[in-house]
């Protein structure tokens, strides 16, 4: 194992960066172009993009684009220690998902021609993308293939996610005294609870479709009839069909009391990345592999989005899952296998030249 990979990616870890913290941020940009300095003899550009920090090495224009984030879900000193190595594995905040694929592609990078490609990190992923959605959005819909360094599954590349819809349903009912008059009130937990039991009778588990009611608030005090009651809703699904679904049935829900009024607010955040925007790409990672003399790559379709959704949404060829081989995204025991990563950068590089033919 090349112990300098190693170290660039300890530095990236140690260097803590939670979406929510915008100088944590823009620190671990500064960090990842110093790296990009010694790996590539060239600095990246730092833009703004509606007031984030994004990264952006090569192209303005690229043929291939490779999508990454440097952002992370961990509070600031959630892990102690930072980094630790146990034999062939290596863990910290943020190593599986996706300091390790920020790594793995700008290694990757090395001799390619960057007046062709582009390595594109932004910090917002975690919380949905809002701000650099745009910029995803434009340089897929010009690129000939986007390439998504999320970690893998088991070594397996993702051709398919599902996309995302985000509803938080609010419920106006009204106050009385719980003891002495509960009829003159309108229980809006009650509405609510009814409306769950709807939302779930909208998954389809053949087609993979989820609906989750999440976090439910109802109620002020233990003598009053609620008067608000509110409800997040969590719902995925493959297809763009099965999510415009449930979004018309969600829409559409009405509280069983005439006299309650119901509030119904967000939707759609990531369309599903289908199968379709992944194959011919998946086909020709796994030609690369075999020339390589790698074993068979693999491919899964799973339930979490990547920004690899908003590629695919644009009308790009995506293939996503070409970064770490480990486990534990999201989760305290997150870790990467430290002898699958020169492999994923041989892989990924080699990819990057038969794509810019």
């Amino acid at each position: 194992m090349n112990t300098e990979i190693l170290k660039d990616l300890q530095a990236l870890v140690e260097c803590e960066s939670p979406s929510s913290d915008l100088a944590a941020c823009t620190k671990v940009l500064e960090v990842a172009n110093q790296i990009t300095a010694r790996v590539i003899g060239a600095i990246a550009e730092i833009i703004q993009e509606s007031g984030r920090p994004v990264y952006w090495l090569g192209s303005k224009n690229p043929e291939v684009v490779l999508l990454t984030h440097l952002d992370t879900v961990w509070p600031i000193g959630s892990f102690t220690p930072l980094w630790r190595v146990d034999g062939d594995t290596a863990s910290g905040p943020g190593v599986f998902d996706m300091k390790s694929g920020f790594i793995q592609a700008l290694y990757a990078m090395r001799g390619q021609d960057l007046d062709h490609v582009a390595l594109i990190a932004t910090t917002d992923e975690e919380t949905g993308s809002a701000t650099s959605r745009k910029l995803i959005e434009e340089v897929s819909k010009k690129a000939k293939a986007v390439l998504v360094m999320e970690a893998s599954l088991d070594g397996k590349l993702k051709i398919g996610r599902k996309g995302t819809s985000m509803y938080q349903i609010t419920i106006h009912g009204r106050a009385a005294h719980a003891g002495l008059e509960p009829e003159k009130g309108i229980n809006a937990t009650v509405e609510i609870s009814k409306i769950v039991s709807k939302l779930i009778a909208l998954e389809n588990r053949e087609l993979g479709t989820s609906v989750v009611p999440t976090v439910m608030t109802s109620g002020s005090t233990t003598n009053t009839v609620p008067a608000l009651a509110s409800l997040d809703v969590d719902s995925r699904s493959f297809t763009m069909a099965e999510m415009k679904r449930v979004e018309q049935a969600i829409r559409a829900l009405k509280p069983e009391n005439k006299d309650a009024r119901i509030e119904i607010t967000g939707g759609i955040n990531r369309p599903p990345m289908e199968t379709s925007a992944s194959s011919e790409l998946y086909e020709l990672a796994e030609k690369v592999a075999v020339k390589l003399e790698m074993s068979p790559l693999g491919s899964a379709s799973v339930g979490g989005a990547s920004d690899g959704n908003l590629a695919a949404a644009a009308g790009a060829k995506v293939l996503d899952g070409l970064g770490a081989d480990g486990h534990g995204a999201h989760a305290p025991s997150e870790y990467i296998k430290i002898s699958t990563i020169e492999p994923r950068i041989k892989l990924t590089n080699a990819f990057l030249i038969e794509l810019l033919k």
